[in-house]
């Protein structure tokens, strides 16, 4: 290593790039960046390094697979050309959308000059991203009313083992006017049901077949719980859904996939909330604009929504669920026969 050229520690080298820490070791592990070694034999990124990574960290951002992504970095730049349209149609659709708020805005002003001060109700939809969920919360929080503004396109649900986050996921898809529940016996029978139903429709069983392609490239094993989340996931009609224990019959390398592939639907997409227990799915430095985090806490206290950094109400308390052993068992794919009793 050379002493005049700065080099950082995975952690360092991840936060620079605004990707997590275990992306980096994944992108290693494909061959596509080879950190340095230290005399002591430690991991670290130069400028080279930082240079190919961030490349991969753009164009796993234009949403191509990590096959694809070391295809255009070995010069072939097949996937690029979809990645771009696709990219260029939800930046066209953010422009849209911003215009929008823009002409909402001047309306307010002229009203507010006219002595009409904005009601609650338009400044809550100027400020909302999305649609809003209210409903009052079932037992075991006593009919407490739950708010949700701005609902993202992917919202966690997680919480220790009795909090209650089932009650609260099976809540949500009640009030939420169209939105279906996706349960656990999606994969019951060697995932028969959703195997015919992907067998019986040509379209859907397409964009099944394009999902699973695009996650086997990225190291996803294929498998019974993989097309019955891929089924559910895919099937168009549901405003909504809301998947019980979305990491249940995966192994970590298809968690990772599994949730890298719902990012790149961008901010338009259909809102997807995710019960999970695993920190391969609810990766905190992973976050992005368009995720949310709804926490409950172990003494029944009511659900609340967690902004993904430290110091911020509920952070810490849902930092260390996700950091224990149970956690880390789930992650790592070992199975349970009822993986959640809450």
């Amino acid at each position: 290593m050379n002493a005049s050229i700065q080099y950082l520690n995975p952690a360092e080298a991840a936060r620079r790039l605004g990707v997590s820490a275990k992306a980096l070791r994944l992108y290693e592990q494909r061959g596509l960046v080879v950190p340095v070694r230290t005399s002591a034999g430690w991991r670290a990124y130069g400028p080279d390094e930082m240079a190919r990574a961030g490349e991969i960290a753009a164009l796993r951002a234009l949403g191509l697979s990590l096959a694809q992504v070391a295809r255009v970095l070995g010069g072939d730049p097949q996937g690029l050309a979809p990645a771009l349209a696709a990219h260029q149609s939800s930046l066209e659709g953010q422009v849209r959308q911003l215009a929008a708020t823009l002409e909402k805005v001047g309306g307010l002003r002229a009203d507010l000059a006219k002595g009409q001060v904005p009601t609650s109700a338009a400044l809550a939809d100027l400020l909302g991203s999305g649609p809003s969920l209210a409903f009052d919360l079932p037992w075991p929080w006593g009919g407490e009313r739950f708010e949700l503004n701005a609902i993202r396109p992917l919202t966690y649900i997680t919480g220790p083992l009795g909090c209650g986050k089932t009650r609260l996921a099976l809540a949500i898809a009640e009030a939420l006017p169209g939105a279906a529940f996706l349960d656990l016996e999606r994969a019951a029978d060697g995932a028969a049901a959703a195997r015919a139903r992907r067998a019986a429709d040509p379209v859907l069983k397409a964009r099944i077949d394009q999902a699973l392609a695009w996650l086997v490239e990225d190291g996803a094993q294929d498998s019974d719980a993989l097309i019955a989340l891929l089924v559910g996931l895919e099937t168009e009609g549901p405003t909504a859904l809301v998947v019980d224990m979305v990491e249940q019959g995966l192994d970590e390398a298809t968690q990772e996939a599994v949730i890298a592939h719902l990012r790149r639907r961008g901010p338009g997409a259909r809102p997807l909330f995710l019960m999970t227990r695993s920190c391969a799915i609810l990766d905190l430095a992973a976050l992005g604009p368009d995720e949310a985090v709804l926490f409950c806490p172990a003494n029944h206290s009511p659900p609340i929504q967690v902004a993904p950094y430290p110091g911020a109400p509920g952070y810490e308390a849902l930092a260390s669920c996700l950091a224990s052993p149970e956690v880390r068992a789930r992650t790592e794919g070992m199975r349970a026969t009822r993986p959640d009793a809450a």
